[in-house]
């Protein structure tokens, strides 16, 4: 009976990356969304989060943080070469 109650209580390893098997359910979260749009911008993103997100995500809600992150990095781009070329003219 032990034996029964140690492998119902067990939690299952991912064979790819040997981490604990966490079932993530329903919509992700803001945080999930913009991690995910980050990884995607940068060419890191996992196959279990594009799933994930390609399955219970909105992509209203991937469109808008993608919209939002491209546009501060060009305006953080902008103001750093701003900065850069007015230290190097003055």
């Amino acid at each position: 009976m032990s034996d029964f109650k140690h492998s119902a209580t067990e939690s299952h390893e991912d064979p790819a990356s040997g981490k604990p098997d966490q079932q993530e359910p329903g919509k992700p979260n803001l945080l999930q969304v913009i991690m995910s749009v980050l990884a995607a911008l940068f060419g890191v993103q996992s196959g279990r989060n594009r799933e994930r997100d390609f399955k219970k995500g909105s992509a209203g809600d991937y469109i808008l943080v993608y919209v939002i992150l491209v546009v501060a990095m060009v305006v953080g781009m902008i103001v750093t070469v701003n900065l850069v070329l007015s230290s190097a003219a003055g």
